[in-house]
């Protein structure tokens, strides 16, 4: 073994520890194993930088904007307010249907985006059938897993298993390669989920409770976040010492834990309530509609000489309720509310908060936020909507509306999305020239703007997919890539192609749910080629495989980002994913060694 495969073989494990650790972003890792290798010379300036040019780091970059021109014109929304109309009333009904159209969406728009959109939705079919949520959420995140094996580019191990075979003078895939593999999985998945979900899913006590109606107005999620006896309505008397000041200046939030939410005020045509922002002034005579512990209400009131009107009085009709969650990768994750400066900066103000895994209640100001964390958040509905807009930072379950204007651009949409498949389907041109060619009509044709584009991109799986491609550079330069194909073929050698595909399956799938399954596949895949080269056997087959098994991260809840974002509204625990996806991988696994030879002769 030489000095530059040891390098190399330490570089790897320190990213593996960190990928695994969590305590860094996974994009900034990836740059420091580049650092590393360039920096060591095992790799050159060239060959460290590459990845950067890679058609399929454009390409995923490019499906990013294209598929939030489905979501920004509505396209996904429509698919997810259909199943309500069609679900029914049967359990086993409402599984299979919310799958199926889970998994058509996530075949062509990425995965946690189909999640965010169907979550609200599930929801509230869950509300209004009188059943708990946790009955529903991991049929829907798995089913979101599953449409990913259905396309070319419906995950981005499909692309990066095609991108090796092409750069090994290969056939790559072609865009509807996937669909008989991945029908099979997702006919599995339903029927398991169907038949045993009821065994395997359990029926949690959600932050909804299990019976309650559809739409909880404001006094439900009060509740819910234990806020019920924290909304006031107080009158300020003559004289009383916030008169004159504005809402910022009295500081009521910040040094009492009372935030001012609307201001109640006497007007020529009557009593007005206005939402609170942080210039708006408040006068002699007003009303002021609080939230806060009542504890520090009745200190605030005594202490500024303020009346208590009503206690848990009826929210105000300009502010609105909305429950939403941090999703993975979040640019909130790590940074507190106060830091955040919701209210000052976007017009929202988070009113409770629920830690994942913990209980719900006030917020906490200075805690860091976590992914899967939920936030309930009040101002206007359109304040809201342009919060969670792209799905990046925050995920609505509520509150989020697409405008007439949007929707009337979804045609041209959908137009846009067909051509493109067709283009990628017949090879008329370069995949990623297709791709490039969709993003760039969705802006000319105002289906998002140019700065919507580039917000909707996830620059942080693009990063960690250029920056990674190096890794697999220097294994190959270093002889680290035969060393690892020679150990696969001693392993399996003797019992066949069909137990090589057996061991990439297991091995895929094992380091998916605990690294990115992105990050995964662009490891794995060149040494499932170069196995399947010395082995003489179907390298389309061996790549199939890996990138069916790194669609199969049901086991934990940071297994993938649409597990953890189910986790916290369908009140999960950890093994719970466990329960229900290590018997589903197994047999997605035995479906995988009977299927893929089938479909491609070994």
């Amino acid at each position: 073994m030489n000095a530059d495969l040891l390098i190399v073989l330490a570089v790897l494990a320190v990213t593996l520890a960190l990928f695994v650790s969590d305590r860094l972003r996974l994009d900034v890792v990836a740059l420091m194993a580049l650092l590393a290798l360039a920096l060591t010379g095992v790799v050159s300036t060239s060959e460290a930088i590459a990845g950067f040019s890679e058609p399929v780091v454009l390409m995923i970059a490019g499906l990013f904007v294209v598929g939030a021109g489905l979501f920004n014109t509505g396209v996904a929304d429509a698919m997810g307010r259909w199943v309500e109309r069609i679900a029914g009333q049967s359990p086993a009904r409402l599984v299979a249907v919310i799958m199926l159209v889970t998994a058509f969406l996530s075949a062509f728009l990425s995965s946690t985006g189909t999640v965010a959109v169907m979550l609200p939705v599930v929801i509230a079919i869950a509300r209004s059938r009188g059943i708990s949520p946790s009955r529903l959420l991991i049929p829907l995140a798995f089913a979101s897993l599953l449409g990913g094996m259905q396309t070319l580019i419906g995950t981005p191990p499909n692309l990066i298993a095609s991108n090796t075979l092409a750069q090994a003078g290969l056939e790559p895939f072609g865009f509807f390669e996937f669909t008989p593999v991945g029908i099979v999985m997702l006919a599995i998945g339903i029927v398991f989920m169907v038949l045993l979900s009821p065994r395997l899913v359990p029926e949690r006590d959600t932050p909804h409770g299990d019976h309650v109606s559809p739409g909880p107005d404001w006094l439900e999620l009060f509740s819910d976040y234990a806020l019920d006896q924290q909304l006031a309505h107080v009158w300020l008397p003559e004289g009383a010492p916030l008169v004159g000041r504005s809402v910022a200046d009295t500081r009521l939030r910040d040094d009492h834990g009372v935030t001012i939410l609307a201001i109640d005020s006497l007007t020529d045509t009557g009593r007005q309530v206005r939402p609170a922002e942080p210039g708006s002034v408040i006068r002699e005579g007003d009303a002021l509609y609080v939230s806060g512990r009542h504890e520090h209400i009745a200190a605030v009131a005594e202490r500024f000489g303020l009346e208590v009107l009503e206690w848990a009085p009826e929210l105000p009709a300009p502010l609105r309720l909305s429950e939403a969650l941090v999703p993975p990768r979040s640019g909130y994750v790590g940074r507190s509310l106060r830091e955040l400066r919701l209210r000052s900066s976007r017009g929202v103000t988070v009113l409770g908060e629920r830690p994942a895994g913990d209980a719900a209640g006030p917020p906490d100001l200075d805690r860091p936020l976590a992914s899967g964390d939920a936030l309930l958040l009040t101002g206007r509905l359109n304040a809201i909507a342009a919060l969670g807009a792209g799905v990046r930072d925050l995920v609505l379950l509520g509150g989020g509306e697409v405008s007439e204007r949007r929707r009337s651009h979804a045609p041209i949409a959908i137009a846009v999305m067909v051509a493109m498949m067709v283009v990628m389907t017949f090879g008329l041109v370069a995949n990623v020239i297709a791709v490039l060619g969709a993003a760039t009509l969705l802006v000319l044709t105002r289906c998002l703007t140019m700065d919507q584009a580039y917000r909707s991109i996830n620059w942080e799986s693009v990063i960690l997919i250029a920056a990674i491609i190096p890794m697999a550079t220097a294994l190959d330069n270093t002889g680290g890539m035969a060393m690892a194909t020679d150990l696969l073929m001693g392993l399996t050698g003797e019992l066949g192609p069909i137990a090589l595909m057996a061991a990439l399956f297991v091995f895929t799938s094992v380091l998916s749910q605990i690294v990115s399954n992105t990050a995964t596949t662009v490891l794995v895949a060149p040494i499932a080629l170069q196995a399947a080269l010395g082995m003489g056997v179907n390298p389309h087959a061996m790549l199939m495989t890996v990138a069916i098994a790194a669609s199969t991260a049901f086991a934990t809840p940071v297994a993938s980002p649409v597990n953890t974002l189910v986790l916290n509204p369908g009140g999960y625990r950890f093994a719970d994913f466990a329960r229900a996806g290590i018997p589903l991988q197994l047999i997605i696994l035995v479906a995988t060694l009977f299927v893929v030879p089938i479909l491609f002769p070994l």
